[in-house]
Order: structure tokens, then sequence, then C-alpha cells
């Protein structure tokens, strides 16, 4: 089976995706393309992340009953059902060191592998797994803010939510309990603007040395 070359993103550059992106909470009810979809989350996961460790886990609800519940346990929230769908981003420390040999990169051999599997039982193996599990979530961190630049980049409008039961989004979707959840994520077509940026400045927030 031949696979498809990667779409070229021409929608806009990252600056104008930056700037136009809103918090959106009502969208145009029509389904997502795709191939606009997995493309998303293509880009998404070319996030970087210590150690390659690429921690994060996406899980697609377009399922209208699923989105229903996941409503249900993000305390009614419409965004959940106006969205075509939702991505839940979550972060899983046990399947990534159960696994850890599939991040060392192919170029390494051999001896990559070997040396990846043996930083990470070194510096993980005897932490408890919520320990571990916070730090594969600041990694997942990371990848939830490349997926909504690479939805507005493609067109899509996005929500960030914490707002949440996670032990009943977990209980929905059937995911192990020790995943933790960087948010949930509307996608769609914006069918509102939204407010307009309301950011601090640069030399409120920062300091220079």
């Amino acid at each position: 089976m031949t696979v498809a070359e990667p779409r070229p993103i021409t929608a806009t550059t990252v600056a104008e995706a930056i700037e136009s992106r809103r918090s959106i909470r009502t969208f145009v009810q029509e389904p997502m393309d795709q191939g606009d979809l997995r493309e998303i989350l293509r880009l998404a996961s070319l996030a970087p992340s210590a150690w390659n460790a690429q921690t994060w886990r996406f899980a697609v609800v377009q399922d209208a009953a699923l989105k229903e519940q996941l409503r249900e346990a993000a305390y009614g929230q419409g965004q959940i059902t106006s969205a075509p769908a939702v991505i839940v981003v979550y972060s899983d420390m046990e399947d990534t060191l159960a696994t850890v040999e599939e991040t060392a990169h192919p170029g390494m051999g051999e001896q990559g592998r070997a040396g990846q599997r043996s930083t990470f039982d070194n510096v993980f193996g005897a932490q408890e797994v919520a320990q571990r599990g916070q730090w594969g979530l600041t990694q997942a961190n990371i990848a939830f803010g490349f997926l909504m630049l690479a939805a507005r980049g493609l067109g899509y409008d996005t929500v960030p939510m914490l707002g949440f039961q996670p032990d009943r989004v977990k209980d929905i979707l059937g995911l192990p309990a020790h995943v933790q959840f960087a948010g949930l994520l509307p996608i769609g077509k914006r069918a509102e603007e939204g407010f307009p940026h309301h950011r601090h400045n640069v030399e409120r927030i920062t300091k220079f040395y």
C-alpha cells in the first residue's frame, strides 16, 4: 500500500496561526475532514520531548453518544457536543516505559535502544507511578500546545478544557487508571468569532538578564 505524502500547510504562517487562534465554543455543524484530522494529529506528534519520550496519547471522540457522556463529565459544557470532534490528550508513562526502545532513533542502532532502556529504567524505575506520570504529563502538555496551533494552521478552531472529571473520562473511554490528562480539545470550524486576545505585554511578564 502506498503511503500518501503529508499535505503541505498553506493555510497560515505560524505567526498568523498564533494571532488568529481563539477559544471557540460554538462550531459549524459539519463533520471534520478525516484527512485534515489525521494531519493535525501528525503535526502535533512532531512536538519535542525529553529523551524523545513521546508520552502523549490522543483519543479522538466523534461518536455523538460518547460526546454526550463527555459533556456530562465536563459539567455540561456545551462545546463538547457542539464540536464535530473532541481530542482527549493524555499522558501514558507506563506505556512509554514498557515500549521505550521504540523511541530511540533508528540511526543510533541497538546501542541506542539499549541506552534508552537503561536511561529510563534508571531515572524512573524506582519512582511511584503517579510521580513519573506527572513527568510524562509535562511532556504531553507540549504536544497539547502543538495540537492547537496545528489545528489553526489548517483552518480549524479549538478550545482547551481542564474543567472535567478525570475518573469519569477514563471510565467513558476505557483508559487505564494511571493516565494523566493534558486536557480535552473540542475542534471544528468556528461558528463565532470569539474574543480577541487580551494579554499582558512582554515587559509585564519578562525579566531580561
